[in-house]
Formats: structure tokens, C-alpha cells, sequence
């Protein structure tokens, strides 16, 4: 069990994605936070609304086909706000394009590729590698 807060932000506009995601962190029996954005525009703007708060993701889980501002568009805006807290940063997606695992690989802040549907037991080694970090 873990006595800090993780932040945890998920991008991903499935409302029943977020769901099962939001389901999975509560069994996970971790203090977690939770937001969710439906897009990676609204993504970049929560990060630049907690850049310096305590409520800053610590965590970011982003799915790859969205509106607005898909997954690869929201990293690249990402790299542009130069923000420097290490946050893990996990593409999250149900495509099983070759390609697409290895382009998450070409950005240094993506630290691996996830299919969905997300598992309990990969979310809880997520939060180990957090709690292990800090």
C-alpha cells in the first residue's frame, strides 16, 4: 500500500474505457487520483493548469486514436510545454498496428506500449515502478 497520492491521467475518449480504467485503479488498493481527459488538447491544458500543483500526473496513460488532438499530436505538444518532472507516460490503445508500438518507441518520455484493455496486474506494476521511483 502506498501512503502518497498518485496522479493519474488518462487520455482517452471511450467513456466506457474511462470507466473500466477508473473501475481497475480502485481495486488496485493504491491512493490514486484520477482525471480523465477526452482528448489530448483538453490533456494539454489540464497540464498547463497543475504544472505547479500537487495534483500534477505523475502517471499518464494515452490513447492513441481520439478527436482533436489524437495521442502522437498530444505528445508533440507535450514536448513543446518543456516540462521538467519525469512523468511515465504509457501509449494505451486498442490498435494492433506494428507501427504504432514502434513509433511510441521513438519518444523518449513514452515508456511503453499498453493494448487494451488494461489489466489489473499491469496497472498495479505501473504503480510498483511509481512507488520504487519516488
Amino acid at each position: 500500500m502506498m501512503d502518497n497520492i498518485i496522479n493519474l491521467l488518462v487520455i482517452d475518449d471511450d467513456d466506457i474505457n474511462i470507466f473500466i480504467i477508473n473501475k481497475i485503479v480502485e481495486k488496485t488498493g493504491y491512493n490514486v487520483k484520477m482525471v480523465s481527459k477526452a482528448n489530448g488538447l483538453l490533456a494539454i491544458d489540464h497540464l498547463k493548469n497543475t504544472i505547479d500543483q500537487k495534483d500534477f500526473p505523475d502517471l499518464i496513460l494515452i490513447d492513441i486514436n481520439m478527436p482533436i488532438l489524437n495521442g502522437w499530436e498530444f505528445l508533440d505538444a507535450y514536448e513543446e510545454l518543456h516540462i521538467s518532472k519525469n512523468i511515465d507516460m504509457y501509449m494505451l490503445s486498442s490498435s494492433v498496428y506494428e507501427n504504432d508500438i514502434e513509433k511510441a518507441k521513438t519518444y523518449s518520455k513514452v515508456k511503453g506500449f499498453i493494448s487494451k484493455p488494461l489489466s489489473i496486474e499491469r496497472l498495479i506494476e505501473l504503480f510498483n515502478e511509481l512507488q520504487l521511483a519516488n
